[in-house]
């Protein structure tokens, strides 16, 4: 016998960022299992919701709970000390060989963490898959987060087709490979060596032709790339507000800056928005980051 609980139905072909949108908001129901129907998708929610409707889901096998955890390609990295978490997490998916704790936050001009191994082989280097690409991550050497992946398909599906791009702080490359299935040309900027090479490496292992990777400090972009951009990609939340003025001069009037921010919930926006010409701006909630601190993005207009 089924359960009967609220869900929202979606269309098969934009399932998948649906799923994790609502797994991200905490609203998906994981004790009850998807169901098909038809050509749509049956999302289970925890409640009712706009557009929600009732129907009748099969129980899900409910195992003991896991320690709260990320998870990028074959590394689970925990929140907290848990050895015991971590050996349960490498018996229940086996598709995990790692489990790691951060011993630090990002830190340094390369936006490093250091991690501590919990259990499993010991390595800080994974593949990890993200809407059909794959990706090589090594953890300690460039910063990486699959938490970004819905942001990365929204941008991708605002473009146009044969858009020239630029990506400030490009890390091993996510945004500039994903967003190269639409664009002209995509520039791929970022300071660490480390991840410029992992950059070029995943440039390769996705067989992508458009992408040109930059090691260089993205203050200088202006004059390194002499040209304007359609779209301009800023994901460097601590500290990407001192180069919106560069961003400015390289992305062309009507053109679009990604500005991607930590701010404190009742935080107006930074005021140094008010000191380059823009003619619109969204904000848009990404995700919680700490209690009391979100992560934003604002989707500049330039003038």
């Amino acid at each position: 016998m089924g359960k009967q609980q609220w869900c929202l139905r979606v269309n098969r072909q934009g399932a998948e960022t649906v799923r994790r949108t609502l797994l991200d908001e905490g609203v998906l129901d994981k004790r009850l299992r998807i169901r098909p129907d038809g050509d749509d998708l049956l999302f289970p929610v925890i409640s009712e919701c706009e557009g929600s409707m009732m129907a009748e889901f099969e129980e899900l096998y409910q195992r003991a709970p896991l320690p709260r955890h990320e998870l990028i390609g074959g590394i689970a990295i925990l929140a907290e000390d848990d050895p015991a978490g971590a050996a349960a997490i490498i018996a229940d998916r086996p598709s995990v060989h790692t489990v790691l704790l951060a011993e630090s936050a990002v830190e340094g001009e390369f936006r490093t963490k250091r991690f501590r191994l919990l259990a499993g082989e010991e390595t800080t280097a994974t593949i990890h898959t993200e809407y059909g690409r794959t990706f090589r991550i090594d953890l300690e050497k460039a910063y990486f987060s699959a938490r970004l992946a819905s942001e990365r398909q929204r941008i991708t599906e605002m473009m146009h087709d044969g858009e020239e791009v630029l990506d400030m702080f490009a890390g091993v490359g996510p945004f500039a490979v994903m967003l190269a299935e639409k664009a002209g040309m995509i520039w791929a900027c970022d300071l660490n060596p480390d991840a410029v090479s992992l950059l070029i490496e995943n440039i390769s292992r996705n067989r992508v032709s458009n992408v040109i990777p930059i090691l260089a400090d993205a203050a200088s972009l202006p004059e390194v790339c002499g040209r304007q951009f359609d779209r301009v990609i800023m994901n460097l939340p601590l500290m990407a507000e001192r180069f919106l003025p560069a961003a400015s001069k390289i992305c062309r009037s009507g053109g679009t800056i990604h500005f991607y921010a930590l701010v404190a919930d009742e935080d107006e926006d930074t005021p140094l928005l008010n000191r380059i010409p823009i003619k619109s701006v969204e904000k848009r909630f990404v995700r919680s980051y700490a209690p009391g601190r979100s992560h934003v993005v604002y989707d500049i207009v330039v003038e």
